[in-house]
């Protein structure tokens, strides 16, 4: 056993958390994850085949990825590393292949590589495992909180098999905590352990460490039983964080925007805040509402573009947390405004014909002749100056030729 094993027995210490004390030891102690572990299901078939692929687990934090990489180790007998992408370099890497490589030879026995936050790995990282994993080496078991088609190698990610873990249920989470309550030896008001499952937002991990600490402060106020009081002097806030950076901050922004051209103030009101509460940029909303106005509402009402542009100068200007109160208004504004996408669409029409037909020529009357030599060639002869004509209208086209006639803008009819 290496320095990178991470052992299956289960001897712990009154230091261990919580969380690991009750990582299930066999399938039937798995809580949750039905939809992959039901009769006929992926995984269940994999438990009871003890069969092994190369496969990423994609699922939010706490929802048993660890835990069933561990059990899929213990039901097929094999070696299990595991690593976290964050520390673990690639001489690490090489440490493991080469013990797993013995492992196999010597003593037949297969080596699960267990990697998590396997995003993190950079470029060279992930393309280090490639052979290896073709080669069955190791066993890649690879676990991310993000959307791997954005966060692996395609090389890497088509040759494992992603998996979808979903955020535990309160039902699962209630499942879990009174297990906790039970080793732990104490009891948790009714109304607390309901309000502690709805607000660990499906996370296992996180409901188990507000109730180590729970445990704790009722013990210092020497009551029996855990209230709710010292279960929300526990959980403190729930946890609405989300990585600017992660799939989960453009799903959210997607949400706002769609609310709002879906005519939606409640929902884009609720978007809005998501934003808020998780500690998005405010300056980073308002500028979204202003392209919102653009694009979405347009010409239908002139008045959203400036209102938008003076939203992000008012958020600018005043900061938060006021900085809320403009951005509210400006998001059921534009989301209760009329709407059109016309501007938008005559802008992708043209841009989509400008890279089909190339830069074909000016006409000679509209071009500038501002030298005896243009006006000789022809340069703005034929030009009709629109205010000297009646109705203020011309005759002549302004398009270039190749597309005299064609259409982009099509307004909506009133």
């Amino acid at each position: 056993m290496d320095l990178f094993s991470q052992h299956l027995s289960h001897h712990h210490t009154p230091s261990t958390p919580l969380a690991e004390r009750l990582r299930p030891k066999t399938l039937d102690e798995f809580v949750g994850q039905t939809h992959l572990l039901g009769d006929k299901k992926i995984l269940r078939n994999l438990f009871q085949s003890k069969t092994l692929f190369p496969m990423i687990l994609w699922g939010p934090p706490g929802s048993g990825k660890t835990t069933l990489a561990n059990l899929l180790a213990r039901e097929t007998a094999s070696e299990f590393i595991a690593i976290s992408a964050v520390t673990a370099n690639v001489k690490d890497l090489k440490e493991i292949m080469q013990a797993a490589q013995e492992r196999l030879k010597l003593y037949r026995k297969k080596t699960i590589l267990f990697i998590d936050e396997i995003h993190r790995f950079n470029k060279a990282q992930q393309d280090y495992l490639l052979p290896f994993v073709e080669q069955g080496t190791v066993i890649l078991i690879g676990a991310t909180t993000e959307n791997p088609s954005f966060e692996i190698n395609a090389p890497l990610l088509s040759r494992t098999k992603v998996i979808v873990l979903k955020r535990l249920e309160p039902q699962d989470l209630t499942a879990i905590i009174e297990r906790a309550l039970k080793v732990l030896g104490t009891t948790m008001d009714p109304l607390a352990l309901q309000f502690l499952a709805d607000s660990a937002n499906g996370d296992a991990r996180s409901a188990l460490n507000t109730v180590a600490v729970s445990h704790h402060l009722s013990k210092e106020a020497h009551e029996s039983t855990i209230s709710l009081s010292i279960v929300e002097e526990a959980l403190q806030k729930k946890n609405l964080y989300y990585d600017k950076k992660a799939e989960e901050h453009y799903n959210i922004i997607s949400a706002f925007h769609k609310s709002m051209r879906g005519s939606d103030p409640d929902a884009a009101i609720y978007w809005l805040c998501r934003m808020i509460e998780a500690g998005e940029d405010p300056l980073f909303i308002a500028r979204r509402m202003v392209v919102f106005a653009s694009e979405d509402v347009g010409n239908a009402d002139p008045h959203a573009l400036p209102l938008a542009v003076a939203t992000m100068q008012a958020v600018d200007f005043i900061g938060m947390p006021e900085a809320k109160i403009p951005l509210a208004q400006a998001a059921t504004y534009l989301a209760t405004a009329p709407k059109s996408n016309a501007s938008y669409a005559a802008l992708l029409k043209a841009t989509e014909d400008i890279k089909a037909t190339g830069n074909l020529d000016v006409p000679l009357y509209l071009r500038n002749a501002p030298t005896k030599l243009m006006k000789e060639l022809g340069y703005s002869k034929g030009y009709q100056y629109a205010h000297d004509q009646k109705d203020k209208k011309v005759t002549h086209p302004h398009l270039p030729e190749k597309l005299q006639g064609k259409k982009y803008y099509l307004p909506p009819q009133k």
